[in-house]
């Protein structure tokens, strides 16, 4: 078994640990603005990842229980990501990727629903650079 060339696996670690940190950014800002801001009553407690409903109109993307739903679930995502990727045992490339590609695509999901409220535009900003940083560290797994 040949080892990846020093300068790959620099760049790896360098990519795992800016998205890592990215996550973490992210995860803070969410919960940030989930604490100081009136989105009305809380979402109900859900065991496990969840998905918006699809049959959810545009008008009920837009409710504070939307945003709220999407900022917690960016909480819990980007959370279990940084801790997955801060872990030192060996890890699965597949379950690494898979964990880093449903990161990015809940904060992309999380941003959007920042875009539609008002004093978001942080928080969209964080989701939307942690995001970045999924995309180039999956870039560096090949």
């Amino acid at each position: 078994m040949t080892e990846p060339p020093k300068d790959d696996l620099v760049r790896f670690l360098e990519d795992r640990f800016a998205c890592a940190q990215a996550c973490t950014e992210c995860a803070r800002s969410c919960a940030l603005l989930v604490s100081s801001t009136d989105l009305g009553p809380a979402a109900p407690q859900v065991h496990g990842p969840v998905r918006p409903v699809a049959d959810e109109g545009p008008e009920q993307a837009d409710a504070p229980l939307g945003l709220r739903r999407a900022l917690l679930l960016s909480v819990e995502v980007c959370d279990a990501t940084c801790r997955l990727l801060s872990e030192e045992a060996h890890q699965d490339e597949y379950g690494i990727r898979l964990q880093v590609e449903w990161c990015r695509a809940v904060t992309l999901e999380c941003a959007h629903a920042c875009d539609r409220t008002r004093d978001a535009a942080d928080c969209a900003e964080q989701c939307r650079a942690c995001a970045r940083a999924c995309t180039d560290f999956l870039a560096t797994l090949g």
